[in-house]
């Protein structure tokens, strides 16, 4: 990709600037963000640690690179849209107990439009995902197939199988042989995988920021890269225009607007890939305009809104059809404040007189969900450290006062490159801050920043020799260890 200003691109700096403010102002853990137009980069900033070549876990954005996938294997002959499932997975669906699962077409799976599906799919104990998917007796929802449409997350991941099943390929060993080298993805990319040894195509993508817009402009390109068409051109206007009605609510918000092939619909005619926690490539075609945007919200229910929004409110709606004129202190302003931002950390008084009252003092804590026994605080300055014994035994959790401090959280054998399966001795990376939110209760924010992502608050209160605790976990089928409440007394 190439580089020039946004003023170039019609977009003033000033209005990068205000966007930027208000997805700080609402507190969003925001870790990159690319604004293109046509092939030239005109704005890229990543918030420290994170970094241009980065590979970034794109949650359900790997639903939308499954799509791309498909498409090419009906290119290819390989697969009809308007097949029942059942075709391509009849060992599978002989076990299957709902005849309406065994039929459901390709085409209605792409359309998230299934008859049945499964929200505990993922946390089912299983060697073998996709087999998995068609025993889902009890789950039936009495509709057709094609008619409602359901987030069906474990379907996108099926009709990533069935490509590597048709094809005999790793999804992205496919997708690289078919377009992704020629756009020049990173050979670094690559997905996790899930039980039975297929790609994790509806949740975990991990690559670069780059990568997704050079995946997003392929698309908005309809399939053709310098001048060649590598990927079908009716696949990809249908993958992302509307194919079914996706607002059972009535509410006209940036994700109810009609959803294509595992694509989704949004404002002004526009299309994006769509992750949890806030991982999205917007792609506005009528502006050539495409927003790169990776971080972890996850547990703030208004950062996508806040994102959206002011994305289409600053940005797209105020930009010019041709080049503008660059205002000098409109772009230094923007250097400015966008150079020393860095991930979000806990914001808050970082003294306390409590500080010294329970540094080294060790609480007894009544039986509680988290399964802590006792902890211990112990501060150095400007650091702290938070010691405590669990189920899994001692553990010591470092955090900092104003700032994050990086280390490793202290929970062992979370799923490393196989989703959901125990991996003995992982440990994640993380980071932690914290601040006195009041004079005698101390708040930590941690947040996971691997291959996986999630975050815990936990807030600490202390009344006389007693403790009163609160933690909560938000994090896909992780952290459940920090969830709940506990109280205790200094331990005598």
């Amino acid at each position: 990709m190439k580089y020039s200003t946004p003023e170039k691109a019609g977009i003033s700096s000033k209005n990068i600037k205000k966007y930027i403010e208000k997805l700080e102002e609402n507190g969003l853990a925001t870790h990159d963000l690319i604004i293109a137009k046509g092939d030239e980069i005109v704005f890229e900033k990543y918030w420290a640690p994170f970094h241009k070549d980065y590979l970034h876990r794109m949650y359900s954005v790997s639903k939308s690179i499954v799509s791309l996938g498909v498409g090419f294997a009906q290119q290819d002959g390989l697969v009809n849209l308007d097949d029942p499932i059942k075709k391509y997975f009849p060992k599978e669906c002989e076990k299957c107990p709902d005849e309406a699962v065994k039929n459901q077409t390709v085409r209605e799976m792409l359309m998230m439009a299934t008859s049945s599906g499964w929200g505990k799919w993922f946390q089912a104990d299983s060697d073998d995902r996709v087999a998995l998917y068609f025993l889902q007796d009890g789950e039936k929802k009495v509709r057709p197939s094609g008619t409602i449409f359901e987030y069906d997350s474990p379907g996108s991941f099926v009709l990533g199988a069935m490509v590597e099943r048709l094809t005999g390929k790793d999804l992205l060993t496919y997708l690289r042989e078919k377009a992704f080298d020629e756009i020049g993805v990173s050979k670094e990319a690559y997905f996790l995988k899930c039980p039975g040894g297929h790609s994790w195509g509806d949740s975990a993508l991990l690559c670069t920021a780059h990568d997704l817009l050079k995946m997003a402009r392929f698309t908005m390109n309809m399939g053709k890269w310098n001048g060649k068409q590598l990927l079908n051109e009716e696949y990809l206007k249908k993958a992302t225009s509307c194919q079914i009605y996706n607002n059972d609510t009535g509410a006209r918000t940036f994700d109810s607007l009609g959803y294509g092939y595992l694509i989704w619909r949004t404002y002004d005619d526009s299309f994006f890939f769509n992750g949890m926690g806030c991982q999205f490539a917007i792609c506005v075609p009528h502006k050539d305009l495409i927003m790169i945007y990776n971080g972890d919200n996850q547990g703030k229910d208004y950062a996508k809104k806040v994102i959206f929004d002011y994305f289409y409110d600053y940005i797209v709606r105020e930009m010019e059809d041709n080049e503008i004129e660059e205002n000098d202190a409109d772009v230094k302003a923007l250097k400015e404040y966008v150079e020393p931002l860095k991930l979000i950390k806990m914001e808050g008084p970082v003294d306390s007189e409590y500080k010294e009252k329970i540094n080294g003092v060790t609480y007894e804590l009544t039986e509680n969900p988290m399964g802590i026994k006792e902890l211990t605080f112990k501060f150095n300055g400007n650091k702290g450290t938070l010691c405590y014994t669990n189920a899994q035994g001692y553990k010591e959790l470092n955090f900092g006062f104003g700032e994050n401090v990086f280390g490793l959280f202290p929970q062992e054998g979370y799923s490393d490159e196989v989703g959901s399966k125990v991996a003995p001795g992982n440990k994640y990376k993380c980071c932690a801050s914290a601040a006195w939110v009041e004079p005698h209760k101390l708040h930590i924010y941690v947040q996971i920043v691997d291959k996986y992502f999630g975050n815990a608050h936990m807030t600490f209160s202390f009344k006389g020799n007693e403790i009163g605790v609160l933690m909560r976990k938000t994090a896909e089928y992780f952290l459940m260890e920090y969830n709940g409440f506990a109280g205790g007394k200094i331990k005598e």
